[in-house]
C-alpha cells in the first residue's frame, strides 16, 4: 500500500489527447463539494512523477494554482469566461498549449473544474487549432473516440467557435472542387469513346446524302 500511495493517484477521467504530450481530466483533488486535499495532493505527486511539466487551468476561479506551485508544477490559468469572451479566451488558450508543445520535451495536462462540455469543447477546438483534423464534424468524432463521451451543445458551440473565428495555427487545405459532369465526361472519355461519338454524330448527315443521290439517279432515268 506504502508503494502505491508513493505513486499518487492517476487524475479522474485522465485521458491522453496527444498520446504522451498532451493530456485533459478533472481538477486534480476533485470538483466543487467533492473536493480533498489529500487526494489533490496524491493525483500531483502522480503528474510529477509521470513527467508533466506543465498544467493548464481552465477555471474561472485560481483554486489549485497554490498547490501547483507547492508541488512545483508550472502553471498558466487561462480561465474560459463569460460567452462573449470565448473567442478571445480560446485564442490564448490554443496558442500558449501549443507554444508548450513546440518544445519536446513538454508533456502538459489541461483541466477545467468537471471533466464536461466546456473541456471537451476545448479539446476539440485545439485538434483544429493544431491541424490534427481540419473540420469541425471530424474534430467532434475524434474528440468522442478519444473520452467515450458525446459532446453536447456548449462543447460544440466552443467548436463552431473555434471555425468561425478562424483559430487556426497554420492554413487549412482548401476543399477539393468536384468537377462538373460534364467535365467529369470528358476527363474519363478515351480515344475510343470520343471516336464512337463523333461516328455517332453522322448518320443524319450520311442518311441525307444518300437521299440526295438516290433523288439524282431517278432524275437521270427520267
Amino acid at each position: 500500500m506504502k508503494g502505491r500511495w508513493a505513486q499518487g493517484l492517476e487524475p479522474r477521467y485522465f485521458t491522453w489527447v496527444i498520446t504522451g504530450r498532451l493530456a485533459a481530466s478533472e481538477r486534480p483533488g476533485g470538483f466543487a463539494r467533492n473536493h480533498r486535499k489529500v487526494r489533490r495532493q496524491e493525483e500531483l505527486l502522480w503528474l510529477a512523477g509521470h513527467g508533466f511539466t506543465h498544467v493548464l487551468s481552465l477555471l474561472d476561479s485560481p483554486h489549485n494554482l497554490h498547490a501547483y506551485e507547492e508541488a512545483g508544477l508550472a502553471y498558466e490559468h487561462v480561465p474560459l469566461g463569460r460567452h462573449d469572451e470565448v473567442a478571445e479566451r480560446l485564442r490564448d488558450v490554443y496558442t500558449t498549449l501549443a507554444g508548450w508543445l513546440d518544445n519536446p520535451s513538454e508533456r502538459v495536462l489541461m483541466h477545467h473544474e468537471e471533466f464536461g462540455d466546456r473541456l471537451l469543447g476545448v479539446v476539440a477546438g485545439f485538434l483544429l487549432y493544431s491541424g490534427l483534423v481540419h473540420e469541425g464534424p471530424h474534430a467532434i468524432v475524434v474528440l468522442e473516440k478519444l473520452t467515450g463521451r458525446q459532446l453536447g451543445s456548449v462543447g460544440r458551440e466552443i467548436v463552431a467557435v473555434t471555425v468561425n473565428e478562424g483559430l487556426f495555427r497554420y492554413p487549412r487545405p482548401k476543399p477539393e472542387r468536384r468537377p462538373q459532369r460534364a467535365e467529369q465526361e470528358a476527363a474519363t472519355a478515351t480515344p475510343a469513346t470520343a471516336r464512337s461519338k463523333s461516328k455517332g454524330a453522322k448518320p443524319e448527315t450520311a442518311g441525307k446524302a444518300k437521299k440526295a443521290a438516290s433523288v439524282r439517279g431517278k432524275k437521270a432515268k427520267a
